[in-house]
């Protein structure tokens, strides 16, 4: 399993460095180049990592479990050929009791309860017609809605917090919209 793991990265890697060698240094190139190698990196998941590009300039959107992933991803998007500054949207997801990650001891019904939370929440962004919903990540971990992503004004950041917050279940709301 290791040697498989160790060849898949070794594949990776070449593959990494022939489309950093051949592709022109674009938005989208530059994209593709962050996404491989945050795939490629074993301190963050990459699915919990947005990546946009906008003449060099990264945004990092999302929700990690630790301040290493974030950092990891952070260092990875700063050191790729292209990119003129990192704009950290990142959010670590903190639990209310002790530690980063929320009560292993939680029941099957508090983790039903978060994705029914999230549901609803991402639900009233989708339909309301001043948010652009689709911009926003929303994540819940007991009970608390943490919204991450960017919006275009202030009216748009304050009326998705108050969706969120008059939303049945929410304890919290932690927002980094910019």
């Amino acid at each position: 399993m290791r040697e498989q793991k160790t060849i898949a990265l070794v594949v990776l890697a070449v593959l990494l460095s022939l489309t950093v060698a051949c592709a022109p240094v674009t938005d989208a190139g530059i994209t593709g180049t962050i996404k491989t190698k945050l795939a490629a990196d074993d301190r963050v998941r990459a699915s919990e990592i947005n990546v946009d590009t906008t003449n060099g300039v990264v945004t990092l959107t999302g929700n990690v479990d630790s301040q290493a992933a974030k950092d990891s991803a952070l260092q990875v998007a700063r050191s790729t050929s292209g990119v003129r500054d990192v704009k950290d949207m990142i959010s670590v997801k903190v639990a209310s009791g002790t530690g980063e990650a929320p009560d292993p001891n939680l029941t099957l019904g508090e983790h039903i309860d978060d994705a029914g939370i999230t549901m609803r929440v991402k639900g009233r962004l989708l339909d309301d017609p001043l948010v652009k919903g689709m911009k926003i990540d929303v994540d819940t971990r007991d009970g608390v809605v943490f919204l991450t992503g960017t919006v275009p004004s202030d009216a748009e950041r304050k009326q998705a917090i108050h969706l969120a917050r008059t939303t049945e279940g929410v304890k919290d709301v932690q927002a980094n919209l910019g």
